[in-house]
């Protein structure tokens, strides 16, 4: 008895190592393993209907043509409110309620979001301001990507409220 129990006991992890050997061994491998360079690629056709892509209209203007840039938008209370609600939506996280850069993801940037008050920020004709918002320094660059073209220009109306002495957003 004592036989077959040491039988039972050793057999099975001894099986197993074996089993195991053997398919490490002799097992299944990518004997033919295909290398194929990028150059030495062949790229199959393009979908029947399928469109290229070309760079977006959407795209940030560059530094020379920011400063040409007028907002097509008129500067309405209206737009302004449109403006507050888009900067909640994608700005408030960073800059803060009042546009100081104190919001609760800012204050863990370094460097720290911009204080949107500050007369810096107001001497920025609309298209500066509006390259400056979807390409700044730091964490910007993404908002691009994010915010959509028929939101941009509100949100600089909005901007320039935050600088304006009645605002209640204004400095104090």
């Amino acid at each position: 008895m004592r036989k077959l129990t040491l039988f039972m006991v050793l057999a099975p992890p001894l099986l197993g190592t074996v089993l195991f050997g053997y398919i490490l061994v002799r097992g299944p491998r990518m004997t033919v393993q295909h290398h194929v360079r990028e150059f030495q690629m062949v790229l199959p056709a393009p979908a029947a209907g399928a469109v290229s892509v070309t760079p977006s209209p959407d795209r940030a203007p560059g530094e020379a043509d920011a400063a040409g840039l007028a907002n097509p938008v008129p500067a309405t209370p209206a737009a302004v409110a449109q403006g507050a609600v888009y900067y909640g939506y994608y700005c408030t996280f960073c800059h803060g309620v009042s546009g100081a850069g104190d919001g609760p993801v800012g204050n863990s940037y370094v460097p720290r979001p911009a204080d949107l008050r500050l007369p810096k920020v107001a001497a920025y004709r609309d298209g500066e301001l509006l390259r400056a918002m979807l390409t700044g320094a730091g964490h910007e660059p993404v908002l691009e990507r994010v915010v959509p073209a028929a939101h941009r220009w509100p949100l600089v109306h909005y901007l320039r409220s935050l600088n304006s002495p009645g605002s209640l957003n204004a400095p104090r």
